[in-house]
């Protein structure tokens, strides 16, 4: 890289930890991300000379996938047997979920079926941002979508709590993972990812990296957690790619991606709650508690309202952690078909049809 590209690079980064600063006063879920993502966004959008450069992307990308990896539950496959109603139940909303907000926002909003479909996963929000860079998809609408998701889902589910019929979850503390763990992570996450690459796969970089995490963690030789600065840096670094994308973006890209998110979000919602029910009838426990475990809001936020409410916090934290390990594993398929079989994207227009 030139002089310039260093400074611009590093003014990037630098907008995108004001933001997220700023936006880590609020609590709310993803914040350190969706502030970075949210302030250099609107530099870009206001002319600033934001840019990521390929090789700060790709080290972002095995950062991601390393996180993904380390954050997996060890115990993820005990906890799935527990309760299989209700994870067949969320199993299936998913799909239902992801098909229909996705048929909807190809259809009647004429996204490209790359946005369409990754604008409709209820989670994983860096991974998905992470393959939208990596070029499948509009990151720029992609995140808008994706933010209000969050945004509502955090400000309402308080809200709703209130009409159900009676703290933050605190899951096992996690001793600091140890230095050479974690180079090995970080050196076989990188090969990894270098040979997805090489191979030609879909933000190769992500997905290997993940992959090899998720491998060492789920067979019991990735103990620990993982520096909390170094996953702040990554989703610094990460809002800062995601804002420079709208460089250039039109107040009608703006508006169509906010339409799209507001009908998406009402139909995650109806979709959940309607789930919520069905299940009820076959379960013995409070529709509240059901829904907190089905909802596709962060595990803190969930995690928190259940306890508050009293509900079973275990069952809460489980359906959260199958619901990212099932994302986990279908996001990549989904992005590989989608990449392999769909279309050439359709025009966009402003307005649904």
């Amino acid at each position: 890289m030139n002089t310039g590209m260093i400074l611009r690079t590093l003014m990037t980064l630098a907008i995108a930890a004001v933001g997220s600063i700023a936006f880590g006063f609020f609590d709310i879920p993803g914040g350190v991300l969706m502030g970075a993502a949210f302030v250099v966004m609107i530099a870009a959008m206001l002319g600033a000379p934001v840019t990521m450069p390929d090789g700060v992307r790709n080290v972002l990308f095995v950062c991601v996938g390393l996180s993904m990896g380390a954050n997996v539950a060890p115990d993820t496959l005990q906890l799935i047997g527990q309760w299989p109603v209700t994870l067949v139940a969320l199993a299936l909303e998913l799909v239902v979920i992801v098909a229909l907000c996705g048929w909807m926002l190809h259809r009647m909003f004429r996204f490209d079926s790359g946005t369409a479909f990754l604008s409709s996963f209820p989670g994983h929000l860096s991974f998905i941002m992470a393959l939208a860079t990596a070029g499948v998809g509009n990151p720029r609408q992609i995140v808008i979508i994706q933010v209000e998701r969050v945004m509502a889902l955090t400000l309402f589910a308080p809200i709703g709590a209130l009409f159900l019929p009676v703290g933050q979850y605190a899951g096992a503390s996690s001793e600091p993972m140890a230095l050479h763990t974690l180079a090995i992570g970080v050196a076989g996450c990188a090969l990894t990812g270098w040979i997805f690459t090489r191979l030609r796969m879909p933000a190769g970089y992500v997905l290997g990296s993940m992959l090899f995490a998720t491998v060492m963690k789920l067979t019991g030789n990735f103990h620990g957690a993982l520096p909390p600065l170094l996953v702040d840096l990554t989703f610094v670094g990460m809002g800062a790619l995601i804002g420079s994308r709208f460089a250039g973006i039109t107040r009608a890209e703006v508006v169509q991606a906010a339409w799209g998110g507001t009908v998406s979000m009402v139909l995650t919602i109806t979709v959940t709650t309607l789930f919520a029910l069905a299940v009820s009838r076959f379960v013995s426990m409070p529709i509240g508690q059901l829904w907190l475990g089905l909802s596709p809001g962060g595990l803190e936020s969930m995690g928190a309202l259940g306890i508050a409410l009293g509900y079973d916090t275990a069952f809460i934290a489980a359906h959260h952690v199958a619901r990212l390990l099932m994302l986990t594993l279908a996001i990549p398929i989904v992005v590989v078909a989608l990449k392999r079989y769909s279309p050439p994207p359709a025009p966009r227009s402003v307005t649904p049809r």
